[in-house]
């Protein structure tokens, strides 16, 4: 049997300490003490984050919820300003939510390059990161641990820029390379090195996936073909496999999900279906769920539905954000990025 040693014990706010464990502390053990499994550094984390969006006028609202569990959303804070139709990206500790149009007419003139960041463990009003390269709408954003990452959008002409920002840090976002072809209302994922973009219009609805290496800088590389061409889709992930949910095909939705191998390369599969066509909505995940909010059926909901990222099956019922809305972006603390 092993024994547990320790130099001294000593009270609280002793000089004479000896070794302390402090933060994410890891421990390997026999199976004659039992931990609870996985990493010690993931303890708290599972929060699934949605930003701004739109009801009848642009919403600075962020929502939250537990994704390892079902319920209502609950309120978090506010935009500095408010928005919809931008990006999110995310570390295990802070969540950015990049551009949008801050009022209903989305022209060049409402516009916004605002970068926000939130402490996604904590509640409250986000700060100022820093700016996106233009001001512009209808982006895709994904990230690794370090990194977030901006793709696509229009202003109003539609872009084919991909840059990027240090999560950890503030500051304005840099270039990183360029997509396939300029595109608007794609979605992305993540694994801990690739970053995905998938879909989009450009102008018409397409079925490309192309992806990124994350650490690195350059243009977007093919990776196949969604087994719909959809844009206003929304993209999950879990470090090994994306999933890509509903969408709109001129003139309708559409209530598709798909998935891919991100390690891989390669047309997308089926995976399942939305319980109803819908578009125009975001999704955030952890390791085991995508959990997808809000968007239009045709009418605006609420509506909070998840899948099992590992399997395949049909969406379910999750729960409600606190208000009906659509072009609201999503982020979470232990997505596939994240490792």
């Amino acid at each position: 049997m092993a024994n547990l040693r320790a130099n001294s014990i000593v009270g609280v706010g002793s000089t004479n300490a000896g070794i302390v464990f402090d933060g994410a502390t890891k421990i390997n053990t026999e199976n004659y003490f039992y931990l609870p499994i996985g990493n010690t550094e993931d303890r708290g984390r599972g929060r699934g984050v949605f930003g701004g969006g739109r009801t009848a006028s642009a919403q600075n609202s962020i929502d939250y919820i537990s994704i390892q569990t079902q319920g209502i959303s609950n309120d978090f804070g506010d935009l500095t300003v408010p928005r919809f139709a931008g990006g999110a990206s995310s570390s295990s500790t802070r969540g950015l939510f990049g551009g949008g149009p801050n009022s209903p007419a989305a022209t060049p003139a409402t516009l916004t390059n605002t970068i926000d960041y939130v402490t996604i463990a904590s509640t409250g009003n986000a700060s100022d990161f820093g700016d996106l390269s233009q001001e512009k709408w209808l982006l895709a954003s994904t990230s690794s641990s370090t990194r977030g990452v901006w793709s696509g959008g229009g202003n109003p002409t539609t872009l084919n820029v991909i840059e990027y920002v240090t999560i950890a840090s503030i500051g304005n976002a840099i270039d990183f390379g360029d997509l396939v072809t300029p595109t608007t209302y794609l979605t992305a994922c993540s694994s801990p090195t690739r970053g995905i973009f998938a879909g989009g219009g450009s102008p018409t609805d397409i079925n490309v996936i192309q992806y990124i290496t994350i650490a690195s800088t350059g243009n977007s590389i093919d990776f196949g073909d969604l087994t719909v061409a959809r844009s206003q889709l929304s993209g999950c992930s879990s470090q090994t496999r994306g999933v890509f949910a509903g969408g709109y095909v001129t003139p309708t939705g559409v209530n598709v999900i798909d998935y891919i191998t991100i390690t891989s390369t390669g047309n997308a599969l089926d995976f399942g279906d939305l319980p109803s066509i819908r578009r125009a909505f975001y999704a955030c995940s952890n390791s085991l769920r995508g959990v997808f909010g809000g968007g239009v059926t045709p009418t605006i909901v609420n509506t909070i539905e998840y899948v099992t990222i590992a399997s395949t099956s049909n969406a379910l019922d999750f729960g409600d954000l606190t208000v009906a809305i659509y072009n609201n972006a999503a982020c979470s603390d232990s997505h596939g990025g994240l490792g």
